[in-house]
Parts: structure tokens; sequence; C-alpha cells
């Protein structure tokens, strides 16, 4: 178990979950989860921060689908001076989870990082099952490095991003950015899932109590897997999968935030450790005292607000901007 204790507004949250006694996601259908995690997402959510402009748009994936994507302008584009951009992946298992639900906090991050972000809703398990996510992210990868001029964006200083299942997406794209070319300046990766088999020491340890439990991951991972080989592809499991992973040397930097008392947390690690070892610069920010998916409590917790200023401060300085 951790060293360090629970945050007191998170163990005050969890209390309150516990007494509500409302039925966890993994025991609906998985159309009502989707609805109840819309529901829920609000409530302990910052409030949306106002922002230049936000524009709602679809991508073309490979099979002809409609990809939707929402685009947020921090300010008027100049286009002599393009902005950054942050390519955003929602959390939320590859089941749930939306543009609307991770709203509040694209809007943060346009805002105080001043960059575009495109928040993407790719397609979710069980209708679209593995690989369709990743492959929807990989055609949203290369659609916005090609189009980024004329949305008014810089293609020389585009971050990827994603929490949860949406930092996976985000690590795989910063692999699949490397194969093909492409030159992100950051991955940025809060609480991402990197292993195959979630059999790490936090996922023992941590398996129930904790907001994400052991049963509640291996229901998502059943609406989204094709199969269980599938559980070996690098595109699922960039850490391990097939037993050495994805290959990264030459990736792009990242920025990796972990919780304490979050069954992902050693697989957060251990993938920083493992950039590290091929040569990638990865910095590690471990939030000892916090639960998964805490970068949407901010309106519970306070304490939320500067793990939101590190990642803040990760992209301007991989954005090259000016501090005053």
């Amino acid at each position: 178990m951790p060293s360090s204790p629970l945050d007191p507004q998170v163990a005050a949250l969890l209390d309150l979950i516990a007494r509500a006694r409302r039925p966890p996601i993994h025991a609906m259908d998985p159309e009502d989860a989707k609805i109840a995690y819309e529901k829920s997402a609000p409530i302990l959510d910052i409030n949306p921060p106002a922002v230049h402009a936000v524009e709602d748009l679809h991508v073309c994936a490979r099979d002809g689908h409609g990809i939707p994507v929402r685009l947020y302008t921090p300010r008027e584009a100049n286009w002599a001076e393009p902005l950054p951009l942050l390519v955003y992946f929602h959390g939320g298992g590859f089941t749930v989870g939306s543009v609307n639900s991770h709203d509040p906090l694209c809007r943060l991050l346009c805002g105080q990082a001043d960059c575009m972000v495109l928040s993407v809703d790719y397609r979710l398990g069980p209708q679209w099952r593995f690989p369709t996510a990743a492959n929807d992210a990989f055609d949203v990868l290369h659609w916005i490095f090609e189009e980024a001029g004329r949305l008014g964006a810089d293609p020389a200083r585009i971050a990827l991003g994603g929490d949860s299942a949406g930092g996976t997406l985000a690590a795989a794209c910063a692999v699949e950015a490397r194969n093909t070319g492409l030159a992100p300046v950051l991955q940025l990766l809060v609480y991402p899932g990197t292993c195959a088999r979630q059999d790490t020491p936090s996922h023992r340890a941590l398996a129930e109590g904790y907001l994400l439990t052991a049963e509640m991951i291996r229901w998502f991972f059943s609406q989204y897997l094709d199969g269980e080989a599938s559980r070996d592809d690098w595109r699922f499991a960039p850490l391990d999968g097939g037993g050495t992973g994805a290959d990264v040397r030459d990736v792009c930097p990242a920025w990796i935030a972990v919780a304490g008392y979050d069954p992902l947390h050693d697989e957060g690690v251990a993938y920083a450790d493992k950039l590290r070892a091929a040569g990638v610069a990865a910095t590690l920010a471990d939030y000892p005292g916090m639960i998964h998916d805490f970068f949407k409590l901010g309106r519970f917790v306070p304490a939320v607000a500067q793990a939101h200023a590190d990642a803040v401060a990760a992209l301007r300085a991989a954005f090259g901007h000016t501090e005053n």
C-alpha cells in the first residue's frame, strides 16, 4: 500500500460515494454506463472556463466514419504567428467518456497553456472494439499535422495528451508519429494505462476501495478488446505488450502524472522508466494522496489545482512559451 495518506478531501469523497450506494459503472448495461458517466462527470469537475472559441468538426477516418472533434481556441488566430496545439484523448476505459465529459479540462488547458486544444471523440466499445479507437487516434494525428496551418495552428508545436485510456492512445500516437516521420513536441500522459495484464503491485494492493476497481477495469477491457491476443498489441499495451511493448526510441518527450492510490500507478512509473531507458526525456509527476481520475475532481478536491498547474507548465515549456 502507499506510504502517504489519502488526501483528506479525496477520503471524504470516497466516503460520500460509498454511502450513496449507487450501482457502479461495471454493473450497468454499457449504454446506461455511458449515460451515467456523462451525468456524473460535471458534478465534481471544475466550472468550465471561458475560452475564445469552440468549434465542433469531423475528421474522416480510414473507413469513412466521421470522427467528431472539438477545437478550442484561446484567442484570435494570428496567421503570421500560429498557435501551438494539444491533441487530447479523453479517458473512460475505451467504453465511456466523450468530448463533453472532458470539456472543462480541455478548456482549462486551452486557456492556461495558451494553446489550441483538439479534443477527440474516438469510437468506443462495445460497438467498436480494438483497434478502432487506436485507428481513430492515428487518423486524427495525421489529419492535424496536415491541416494545422489551415486551422491557425503551428505544425512544429503540436503536443499529444490524454488521461487513463486516453493516455494509452496518446502514448501510442507518439510511437505512430515517430514511425511516420511526424514530430510532436510532448506526450502529456495523465495516469495512462500501459500494461497488458494489470498485474502490478499497485493493481493488487488497490483493487478495491479507490474509485477505479479491478472489477471495473476487467469490465472496461471486456467491452473494448476484440480478443485476449490483443492485450499483447503495443497499441493497447505500449509498456509490455508482447513482452517488450512498443519500441519507444526517439519518441517525443513525456510528462507523466500518476496517483498514489491508483491501480494504474505502477505502470505509469514503469512507462516513464521505459522511456528514459530508451533515451527519451520523461518527467514523472507523482501525486501520492490522489486517486484515479483526480484531474476531474477539482470542484471537490482543492489540491487538484496544483496538478493542473503542473500539466500546464509542462505544455507551456514544450511549446516554448516565454514566461514573465
